[in-house]
């Protein structure tokens, strides 16, 4: 069986109606989005969020809760039933498309009781200054999960789990209290000194208690789900070692590979090198630096293209490096919005997905257009993932040579009948490049499958061919 390159595709983005019941979809697209080119689906959280069935997944209450019981005045989930999430899985690998699942273990909300312990206030602005003296206060951190009744698991939450919270339902005072005799964890990003604390009742992954449970739960998470590997939330925020051991575990148990990506939310590539290297190359991270010169490329009409892939992880580190244009922290009204703009999103998407490095990630948003903001989904993205699939293979020549052109080519291989690209990109006027395609390809001639450009381009005794683009633009040569 020939190889086929991987693309990942993130299925949901913040704003989907709870009526549309995503597992469902998701079934009926499998097939459809194997022949397309998509080999594996990064799925939302499909555990029962403090939100009900409005919830989008990241404020977790119950991880063992995966649309079952009657909590948070719901049985589904906003994205369906446990046994269409089931069924869903099983769609996916019947049309030979991968499953990871989105983990979210740094916090849990919505708890069943309040308990008053004592703690103390630290400085948002400083983690690890404290502010006040010792006080009590009254924070959600008993999960007792009455609704699940014990299926599955015996386990229930108290304060001791956690180290901190941001509310005293005492007071109604918003602050971050960390309890009393707890600390931060060591291996966390140094914002604001320390990172550990970002939401919620946050997790201890000091106390034995904590890692055995989180330990115990995803394995009974592979095996109950069947799933292929992890996206794991706000790694930034829990100490490294913590995934280190948690994916190692997993391995040993499950004889399975588990493909996991960290988001690591930092446009510094070192932080992400550190990490990667903290968790002894065992997990692979989103190349947030790319999101950002995408990002800066997009609004800046001076960018210089030939800066496009520098600091980032897929120069640096292509292997561990999974790209992505935008995602659904980066869409319109989010925490982190820094959309890119339509115009440039051809260009970006040709980056990820037609080039050798990285592992690419579509975004559901981008593919099927995002209801709440009235956006369409992308032109040509469509057409970009099937080049991917069918033509963008073999040695790789680049062209980083100009401040407003560049571009790049595929000389194809023997596995993959008419494969090779050539790809031209302008943030500016229109321009051309020549190009070497490879001299086995001497008399071929090339069009654009994107269309912009409606001329042939016959490849020269050299191997090489005067590849147009127009302004603003990005063109894709294939062979005719």
């Amino acid at each position: 069986m020939k190889k086929i390159n991987g693309i990942m595709m993130q299925y949901f983005e913040w704003y989907l109606d709870c009526k549309q019941n995503l597992w469902n979809e998701i079934k009926e697209n499998a097939e459809e989005l194997a022949k397309k080119g998509i080999t594996a689906l990064w799925l939302p959280p499909a555990y029962k969020g403090m939100g009900g069935k409005d919830e989008v997944g990241y404020a977790v209450y119950d991880v063992y809760d995966l649309g079952e019981f009657d909590q948070k005045g719901t049985v589904k989930t906003k994205y369906g039933s446990k046994d269409e999430y089931l069924d869903a899985i099983i769609a996916l690998k019947q049309a030979g498309i991968e499953t990871y699942a989105d983990i979210v273990l740094n916090h849990k909300m919505g708890a069943d009781a309040l308990q008053t312990i004592p703690a103390t206030k630290v400085d948002w602005s400083n983690h690890n200054t404290e502010i006040s003296q010792k006080e009590t206060v009254k924070v959600a951190t008993k999960f007792t999960f009455p609704g699940r009744k014990h299926r599955y698991s015996d386990f229930e939450w108290n304060w001791t789990d956690f180290d901190g919270i941001d509310y005293n339902n005492a007071t109604g005072e918003n602050a971050i209290f960390k309890f009393i005799n707890k600390k931060w964890g060591d291996e966390v990003d140094e914002e604001f000194q320390n990172y550990d604390y970002l939401m919620g009742a946050d997790l201890d992954f000091s106390n034995p208690r904590v890692v055995k449970e989180c330990t115990d739960w995803g394995k009974w998470y592979l095996e109950f789900t069947g799933v292929n590997g992890f996206r794991l939330d706000a790694v930034k925020h829990i100490d490294a070692d913590f995934y280190n051991n948690w994916i190692k575990k997993l391995r040993e148990e499950s004889k399975k590979e588990l493909f996991s990506v960290g988001e690591y939310w930092s446009a510094d590539v070192n932080k992400l090198h550190r990490y990667i290297q903290e968790t002894e190359g065992q997990i692979s991270l989103f190349d947030v630096p790319l999101h950002y010169n995408f990002y800066q490329a997009s609004i800046d009409p001076n960018y210089d293209m030939t800066q496009i892939l520098e600091h980032t992880l897929v120069k640096e580190n292509p292997c561990k490096a999974v790209t992505f244009v935008d995602n659904h922290d980066t869409q319109p009204g989010q925490a982190l919005q820094s959309f890119i703009d339509n115009w440039f999103k051809p260009i970006a998407y040709s980056i990820i997905l037609l080039r050798n490095d990285g592992y690419p990630c579509v975004f559901y948003g981008d593919y099927y257009g995002i209801k709440h903001d009235n956006i369409e989904p992308m032109g040509n993205l469509q057409n970009l993932i099937l080049i991917r699939k069918e033509k963008s293979y073999g040695t790789q020549h680049d062209y980083f040579d100009n401040s407003t052109c560049i571009g790049w080519t595929q000389e194809g291989d023997n596995e993959h009948i008419n494969s090779g690209i050539a790809v031209v990109i302008s943030t500016a006027g229109e321009n051309q490049k020549r190009m070497y395609v490879g001299t086995q390809n001497e008399g071929n001639k090339y069009i654009d499958a994107i269309g912009n450009c409606e001329e042939e381009v016959v490849i020269d005794s050299e191997g090489c061919g005067n590849f147009r683009v127009n302004p603003r633009s990005v063109s894709v040569w294939i062979k005719k």
